[in-house]
């Protein structure tokens, strides 16, 4: 199938006679999906059970007859002001006890009772109303799940989850360490959320707290896929995941729910930065989606973080999109179609910004929808979508503890390892996959392991049987420390990884200022006093202590770097490894079945090892990619 291009269509922000402008426009740009209704529940249902569907009607029928499908969306992200002021206990009650009001977008809690009877009385009304539409291509369930509520409701919802869970209180107590300040538990009338408190939460309890938010917001989102899917069963249903601090969801576990993975990105960064978050992004993407093909379904056509708004520099849209499809997705679309005239998102760039179709950002949407039309599709295949010897390891549960308050250093950042894991491959040209510590590691060469605080039993026996079997394992300091109820594990640090990396950590310390290492350049925020128990020093501390060490276990190798390197020097360990890529920094090529995509993110000429024609041009490609030049070419 060709590939989806288009944007978030919100046509109830607009008078109708713009809406046949809008169709018009959608058809010159080579828009061909357009998600609409995110928010348009009160415009659905401007009183209880009284529905104005006739807009919405008139809207999917222009866009059928202009051969645009649609992604409809169930707009439970937004209830509308009469549901608050019917149901003030279903809105947002934060950790310090504030019920938050009507006023805003995601102001309900997800384990409110009558929420939960209103998303489907919604859900059940566009789905009888929609099912045989023929603009209708998917079901867009909410938006950006992740919001908590800490009130009465999801108290309670917590109780019976925790029941679930443990089964007893006496395996709860244990799991929480509640013997720790007087906490144990004797009634489970007794446990709440973990609410504002005189000093540190208990760290298990917040953990699970969050994994708690995680499945009730799933179970959220499968009452309406169920639902949809009884009434559309050939209709796929998704939702849009953004990865966030904020968002308690664990995307492994929801990626077996949804019938596309789609998610949003808006990177912070400028230029190659930008573009290396892009990479980081989508990889994340297709590694949930086990490397099937996904949807981008948000960007943007500026940049949207930061102190203000900034315009993308020109051809980055295009760059940007194209970073995508070459990492597996099957569209790319953008948030929004209109740029807003009002309303707190009004400066957010729109693929029609507020000046209009006569406007450099439109003509780069225009042409990049035309180069999409001239890249065709997969075909089917039992090989990947996108080929990767090198994982990284992911897990949402271990960065949500390394979150924590009361952790040994405030530099730690279980995020930003992985972010540098990746980079640091991405600039020389390795492409890389993600995968969960309990996934079969077996298929990749080697494994990244930047962090990773949590780790269970098995996943760490699964690890010494890579390792044993041929693998290259790479661990970064403060991984494998604690257990999955963040219990530390005694006896020495890497905990569960003492054995395979051959070493055994007596204490962290923590660097207030940078220190030189023989090897690798230097060393910031983190150091650890290690004694070798197998391995051998590759690189040391000033004072003669291994920084740097390598063990050979069965036919793998497992390395530890127990500080933190810069990229260059955490490059050099890789390299070291045997993972030293060949490419060129802020130069991208990455092979998508029987496609080769070439993109140069620099100012410069660049000269690139691919040849053939264009499929977006036409033209020859040398062997040279012009400074900012995106080619796409058919594998030899």
């Amino acid at each position: 199938m060709p590939l989806w291009y288009g944007g978030d269509y919100n046509p109830e922000q607009w008078p109708e006679v713009v809406w046949a402008e809008d169709v018009a426009l959608m058809r010159r740009a080579g828009v061909t999906l357009v998600t609409v209704g995110v928010f348009a529940w009160s415009r659905l249902e401007p009183s209880e059970g009284r529905h104005t569907f006739g807009w919405l009607d008139r809207v999917l029928d222009l866009l059928a007859d202009g051969g645009i499908r649609v992604d409809l969306a169930v707009p439970t992200a937004s209830p509308p002001p009469w549901f608050s002021l019917a149901h003030p206990d279903a809105l947002t009650v934060t950790r310090d006890g504030v019920r938050l009001t009507h006023g805003s977008r995601d102001t309900y809690c997800v384990s409110a009772p009558a929420y939960r009877a209103a998303s489907l009385r919604i859900t059940r009304a566009l789905g009888e109303r929609y099912r045989d539409h023929p603009a209708l291509a998917m079901w867009h369930v909410h938006n950006e799940y992740g919001t908590p509520c800490h009130c009465d409701h999801a108290a309670a919802a917590f109780r019976t989850w925790l029941r679930e869970r443990y089964g007893g209180l006496d395996a709860l107590n244990d799991a929480w360490t509640t013997a720790f300040w007087g906490q144990h538990y004797s009634d489970w009338a007794q446990i709440t959320p973990p609410r504002a408190t005189q000093y540190l939460p208990n760290p298990a309890q917040a953990l699970d707290f969050r994994r708690f938010v995680s499945d009730e917001m799933l179970a959220h989102f499968r009452e309406q896929r169920d639902l949809l899917r009884e009434l559309t069963p050939e209709v796929p249903v998704t939702t849009n995941y953004v990865l966030a601090g904020w968002a308690s969801i664990d995307h492994w576990k929801w990626s077996r729910e949804v019938d596309l993975v789609a998610v949003d990105h808006y990177p912070s960064g400028r230029g190659t930065a930008a573009a290396e978050q892009t990479a980081f992004a989508a990889d994340l993407a297709r590694s949930w989606a086990n490397g099937r093909p996904w949807l981008l379904m948000e960007q943007a056509t500026g940049y949207v973080t930061g102190p203000r708004m900034t315009a993308k520099e020109p051809g980055e849209i295009a760059r940007h999109s194209l970073q995508h499809v070459a990492r597996g997705a099957k569209g790319v679309m953008f948030f929004q179609w209109r740029a807003s005239l009002g309303g707190a998102e009004q400066w957010h760039p729109g693929m029609v910004p507020h000046t209009g179709p006569d406007s450099r950002v439109f003509r780069e949407v225009c042409a990049l929808g035309e180069a999409l039309k001239r890249i065709p599709p997969d075909e089917p295949a039992d090989e990947p979508l996108v080929e990767a010897e090198v994982a990284i390891l992911w897990d949402e549960e271990a960065w949500w503890a390394v979150q924590a308050p009361g952790l040994p250093s405030a530099e730690l950042d279980c995020l930003a390892a992985v972010e540098q894991a990746h980079r640091v491959l991405w600039r020389q040209g390795v492409t890389t996959c993600f995968a969960h510590p309990s996934h079969d590691l077996s298929a990749y060469r080697a494994v990244l392991v930047p962090s990773l605080y949590l780790i269970s039993d098995e996943a760490a026996r699964g690890l010494g049987t890579y390792v044993r079997g041929g693998g290259t394992l790479v661990v970064s300091f403060f991984s494998g420390i604690a257990d999955e109820h963040t219990r530390i594990r005694p006896g020495g640090y890497p905990g569960a990884l003492r054995e395979i990396l051959g070493v055994r950590v007596e204490e962290f310390r923590p660097l207030a200022d940078a220190v030189t290492l023989t090897d690798f350049g230097v060393a910031t925020a983190w150091s650890e006093v290690v004694h070798l128990d197998g391995a051998e020093a590759v690189a040391r501390y000033p004072g003669g202590g291994p920084a740097v060490t390598r063990r050979r276990l069965g036919e793998g190798t497992a390395w530890y770097v127990s500080t933190r390197l810069g990229d260059s020097g955490y490059a050099g360990v890789l390299a070291r490894a045997g993972l030293a890529g060949s490419g060129a920094p802020g130069v991208e090529i990455v092979r998508r079945r029987d496609r080769v995509f070439a993109l140069n993110h620099t100012q410069d000429e660049q000269p690139v090892p691919v040849h053939g024609t264009d499929l977006i041009s036409g033209e020859p490609l040398t062997g040279v990619l012009n400074p900012g030049q995106c080619v796409v070419v058919r594998a030899t």
